[in-house]
């Protein structure tokens, strides 16, 4: 900062600032904080002008607002402990004061800061007696005060100070020019300065030359003043005449004055009362446009027809000019006025009139329309559909622009609106639905009807028009017989495919489709129509019209009631939400009647629910598909929650009632009724579900099925007393993979191969425990030669042991002639015929395993006399193509 702009900040700290409160201003530093954001300020260093004085260091900031300067915050130079100048060698504008704590300041410049801290060091020097410590400070800046003034006393030193201050104050350097005027008047002069006193001597008598030459000349000039003089009053003369003339026109120019004021003032009052006039008339006209209702817009909201359609777009048209009306943002001021008040209570009773109107003409038609479909009931019913509900839904939507009025106008007869609405159309649909079912269950428990009339159902399909409760009395009298016949694994493998009645489980997938098919429409059309007619597309923050502390809510299965809380949750809805709410108060009867129809299904026969999951996981799929929120989707997803309990219940049945299956004592077993079962079950599944959705559900149900009939299966071959072990498990194993084979379930394909290992191991093992009987002895002989061997003794010398020598050996092979061997192969023959069942055809299959076997054994007996007795021209009675002649003579004399 330049001295100059110091010179007049200095000064003008000193007159706003200091001198109102009797101070001087000493010495002066511009600063801001070290460390912190750059806000100028200034340290002043200032004494009192009464005594005693006080020195002080003051802080001063200026304003943020305007161009003055403020007293911040004041220390007591007494106060003052230590001064840090940081730095004494090189330049550093830093310092810190030592007060109550020490301040840190950064000073614009190192010559401010100096100038500064010496100030500061002589008024410590003069007032303080050197109290304060000045550390880091270069001694040039503490100049030694006189010894003299040391040893004055205080208050003289005070005043020699305070003189010193004055005469600085007061002193002014010579200007350039001055000083040039003295030099050239000293260089005329040769003892200017050698010889002082006679310059000054020679100065006091040239001024004194001066002085005289002056007074003649003012005494000379006397005449001339005199002349002057007159010429001056003259002159005075002349002004007052001037004067005179121009208080004259100056009156006359102030009475043009004040008639112009006069006429300024008319001309701005008539501005202004056309300004008024203007607004005056805007405002009028406002009025007039925004607040004006024809007369016919009001006949039609008085008398208006509200059963033709032009009669109603009329309506339309009115209510709207009403709503405009009405809803006119009113300028400050109107509410006051007489006719604005005036027509808002036409408005308000033209409002409540028309909505009187609307509400008792849609009540009547809300009642008129129920009765007359109610009417036509019996001839949908009897076809197996639902009445369609699309010219109520046309005649009422003509009305949905005055339900949006009524909406936005009269919020409580709109909500009556919708209750009423719901409650008619609630008994309606629930006696169209209750009808619909009935048929439904009808149509359905004929189809358990057996031609012969062994299931005992009593009475054709159109006596039974009871209710429910009468309907499933009479189906239990035919589903118990029923469930005895088709719904189990074990009486699938008991039945012959007639006896399934493929057509009547047909003809229920029928049913329930027909009655999925007309239920999805129904609540489609009713959702959409609900969404049109109520006005309910966009999202709401109000009370929906059925959200009572006393209504029913559909929840699940069974109605429950919802506390208020509960229901004023349902108030802060989306729009879905509200239209799910009135559907679900429309429809609560559609959940509790296609449960009892899957109820009764089940009943009829359990595979039903087969079926019914495809289907209901269908239409579940595709109403998701279309709006995952809706009544329709919730619906039905709750139906199928159902479905597929009972679904997971039919496997579970079939389950258990392979693991209570008993088999026979006295006959043989063959392929047990549960094997035959799995097989027609799992070749049913895979019809129903050919391309269904839900395929995972019937995997899980085959996994759990085939480890179950495994399992069962092994149970039964170890309690078999008739049949061989080996026997049941290698037929069974050999159906189980014969039937996965076939249908090539991808889910199964490790318990095929299972199946696969077991047939072929128990297949074997029967083969070997069968063919050991036919030739025992040959058997017993050729074990006690390897048992031998395997001692130790040598092949060659077994001939030598006493019961294995080459007699003993003749001896036996004797005892087996063709003839034996032949009849022997008879008998067994006949034993596995006995053993093995018809059904799986395994006999030839078992018959040529043991002729290969058989082989096996021959060829190993001829390798031992070969190794065991070499030479002795041993051989056995027949040969192999003897016994394959055997083995075919046999298999083709049975």
């Amino acid at each position: 900062m330049t001295a100059s702009i110091m010179t007049a900040i200095k000064h003008a700290l000193q007159r706003d600032i200091f001198t109102p409160n009797d101070e001087r201003l000493l010495g002066i530093v511009n600063v801001c904080k070290a460390g912190k954001k750059k806000k100028n300020c200034f340290l002043c260093a200032t004494v009192t002008t009464e005594r005693p004085v006080q020195v002080k260091v003051v802080k001063v900031k200026k304003s943020d607002k305007g161009d003055f300067y403020k007293r911040q915050l004041t220390w007591e130079l007494r106060d003052l402990t230590e001064v840090d100048a940081k730095d004494a060698s090189k330049e550093n504008p830093e310092f810190d004061l030592h007060f109550e704590k020490v301040y840190r300041w950064v000073a614009s410049s190192t010559a401010e800061k100096n100038s500064f801290i010496s100030c500061i060091w002589k008024l410590n020097q003069r007032y303080l007696r050197k109290k304060v410590e000045f550390v880091n400070v270069s001694s040039q800046l503490l100049e030694e005060l006189p010894k003299a003034e040391e040893s004055v006393p205080s208050g003289e030193s005070q005043s020699v100070a305070g003189g010193d201050e004055d005469a600085l104050d007061e002193y002014q350097e010579l200007s350039t020019r001055e000083e040039q005027d003295i030099e050239s008047m000293m260089v005329t002069c040769e003892y200017a300065i050698s010889n002082a006193e006679a310059f000054a001597e020679k100065l006091f008598k040239e001024l004194q030359v001066l002085d005289g030459a002056n007074i003649q000349s003012i005494m000379a000039s006397e005449k001339q003043v005199n002349i002057l003089m007159q010429l001056l009053d003259e002159a005075l003369g002349e002004v007052d005449t001037i004067e005179g003339k121009l208080s004259s026109y100056e009156e006359m120019l102030q009475s043009v004055k004040e008639q112009m004021d006069q006429i300024s003032q008319s001309n701005r009052l008539i501005q202004i009362s056309n300004t008024n006039n203007g607004k005056l008339l805007d405002e009028i006209q406002f009025l007039v446009n925004y607040m004006d209702l024809s007369k016919g817009h009001i006949r039609a909201l008085q008398e208006g027809d509200l059963t033709s359609p032009k009669g109603i777009e009329a309506c339309i048209n009115a209510s709207e000019a009403l709503l405009q009306c009405m809803n006119v943002a009113l300028r400050p001021g109107h509410e006051k006025l007489m006719a604005v008040n005036q027509q808002q209570l036409l408005f308000a009773e033209l409002r409540d009139t028309f909505a009187r109107r609307l509400t008792n003409h849609l009540n009547n038609v809300f009642v008129h329309q129920g009765h007359d479909q109610s009417s036509t009931l019996s001839q949908h019913t009897a076809e197996l559909t639902l009445p369609k509900h699309s010219p109520l839904h046309r005649d009422l939507l003509r009305y949905a622009k005055l339900m949006e009025w009524l909406k936005n106008t009269h919020r409580e007869k709109y909500e009556g609106l919708s209750r009423t609405y719901v409650e008619y159309m609630s008994k309606l649909y629930e006696r169209e639905i209750k009808e619909f079912f009935e048929v439904a269950k009808i149509k359905m428990a004929g189809t358990s009807k057996d031609p012969k009339g062994k299931f005992g159902l009593h009475g054709s399909s159109g006596k039974l028009t009871g209710s429910t409760s009468s309907l499933n009395k009479l189906t239990v009298q035919g589903s118990n017989s029923r469930r005895s016949q088709s719904s189990s694994l074990l009486d699938m493998g008991n039945m012959s495919a007639s006896d399934l009645d493929v057509a009547d489980r047909t003809k229920f997938d029928k049913i329930f489709e027909q009655v999925l098919s007309e239920l999805e429409p129904l609540c489609l059309a009713e959702q959409d129509f609900i969404s049109k007619f109520f006005k309910l597309q966009q999202h709401l923050t109000v009370a929906p019209p059925l959200a009572q502390p006393e209504t029913e809510d559909f929840d699940g299965s069974l109605p429950s009631k919802k506390p208020p809380q509960a229901e004023h949750k349902h108030s802060l809805s989306s729009e879905k939400d509200i239209v799910r709410l009135m559907m679900n108060k429309i429809f609560q009867s559609i959940e509790t009647e296609l449960n009892s129809l899957i109820a009764l299904g089940d009943k009829i026969d359990s595979f039903h629910s087969l079926y019914m999951l495809v289907k209901m996981s269908h239409h579940v799929w595709t109403a998701e598909n279309v709006d995952p929120a809706s009544y329709l989707s919730t619906t039905l997803g709750n139906v199928l929650v159902t479905v597929k309990r009972n679904f997971d219940k039919c496997i579970s049945n079939q389950i258990r009632q392979m693991e209570e299956f008993k088999i026979s004592k006295k006959s043989k077993v063959g392929i047990l009724p549960f094997v035959t079962g799995f097989e027609e079950f799992a070749e049913l599944a895979e019809t129903i579900f050919r391309n269904a959705e839900r395929r995972g559900d019937l995997d899980k149900a085959y996994v759990k099925l085939i480890r179950a009939v495994f399992m069962n299966v092994e149970k039964v071959a170890n309690e078999s007393q008739k049949t061989p072990r080996d026997v049941v498990m290698m037929e069974n194993f050999h159906h189980i993979f014969s039937t996965l084979s076939r249908l090539k379930i991808s889910c199964l394909d490790a318990e095929r191969r299972e199946a696969k290992h077991k047939y072929t191991d128990h297949l074997q093992s029967y083969v070997i425990n069968s063919l050991g009987q036919p030739l025992e002895k040959l058997n017993h002989f050729f074990e006690g030669v390897e048992a031998r061997v395997a001692q130790g003794v040598r092949e060659e010398e077994v001939s030598y042991q006493l019961a294995f020598n080459k007699q003993e050996l003749r001896k036996v092979i004797k005892e087996y002639p063709g003839k034996e061997v032949k009849k022997g192969l008879d008998n067994l023959y006949k034993k596995v015929d006995k053993h093995l069942c018809e059904e799986e055809s395994l006999l030839q299959v078992v018959w040529h395993s043991m002729q290969d076997e058989f082989i096996r054994q021959y060829k190993h007996f001829e390798d031992l006399i070969g190794r065991c007795y070499p030479g002795s021209g041993i051989t056995m009675e027949f040969t192999i193509q003897d016994m394959l002649e055997y083995f075919s003579s046999i298999a083709q004399s049975h």
